[in-house]
């Protein structure tokens, strides 16, 4: 069995979705958990209520991962708490789906660049300054990189460039011990846009039948690979990017 005892890992945006899970799954592998929230101090509390009840460590803090002060707090209060970061996952982002590219505005693109582009990099940047050795830094991307659809210029685009950090950083810091990876997950089964969106919803029919498996992934699925690359089976494996979509054509 796996184990993250005595590992310390921060991951953004993991009051809900993708980052509760993987916050909760390292949780309930030892590891103390720093749970970052930008608004929703509810659902950070329910996350941290969640990791508690498991006996494990945990803080939450608040921040903006567009604000370069807000990640550099974030970072030091993690270290002030633990002494120490082992794991990185850069996951706060946001959506923007089913939008044309003739229809897109300049506030639009700027915010989801400011999130999912700007937000990453500084957190990657960061957590490259603050990591330990032999730690372990993921980037949760989207699987619109690698299966471009009509309507996700802007998202896609924005979860395209952080991939290239990835690589880079990779060769930067891999002297170090350390390894950079991203995970691609497919559409993602109850959360972002699809925590609203009826099962009948023709977008979400035609994803269905995009996929060979018969389902959309789940936050397990992608759990699944965070926690293989939080821990030592992948301790030769960086500057990866690691699709987990059941073979859909999304």
């Amino acid at each position: 069995m796996n184990t993250l005892h005595n590992k310390v890992a921060v991951i953004t945006g993991s009051a809900r979705g993708l980052g509760k899970a993987i916050a909760e799954r390292y949780a309930a592998l030892g590891a103390s958990i720093v749970v970052n929230y930008s608004r929703d101090k509810a659902s950070a509390e329910e996350v941290v209520s969640n990791i508690t009840a498991m006996g494990a460590k945990v803080i939450a803090v608040q921040a903006d991962v567009t604000k370069v002060k807000d990640v550099e707090r974030l970072f030091a209060e993690a270290k002030r708490a633990f002494g120490r970061i082992d794991i990185v996952v850069a996951n706060a982002g946001i959506e923007l789906i089913q939008l044309p590219v003739t229809d897109f505005t300049e506030e639009q693109f700027d915010r989801v660049f400011s999130i999912n582009v700007k937000g990453a990099y500084f957190t990657l940047q960061q957590a490259a300054r603050e990591i330990a050795d032999n730690g372990r830094i993921i980037y949760i991307s989207s699987s619109t990189t690698t299966s471009p659809v009509p309507g996700m210029a802007v998202y896609g685009g924005s979860k395209t460039t952080p991939k290239y950090l990835v690589e880079i950083l990779a060769k930067e810091i891999g002297h170090r011990g350390v390894t950079v990876n991203s995970i691609i997950p497919g559409p993602v089964e109850n959360t972002g846009v699809f925590t609203e969106m009826g099962k009948e919803d023709p977008f979400y029919l035609e994803l269905l039948k995009g996929s060979p498996m018969g389902r959309l992934t789940t936050v397990n699925d992608v759990a699944d690979i965070a926690e293989f690359f939080a821990g030592d089976l992948s301790g030769f494996v960086s500057g990866q990017h690691l699709l987990v979509n059941g073979g859909s054509i999304y």
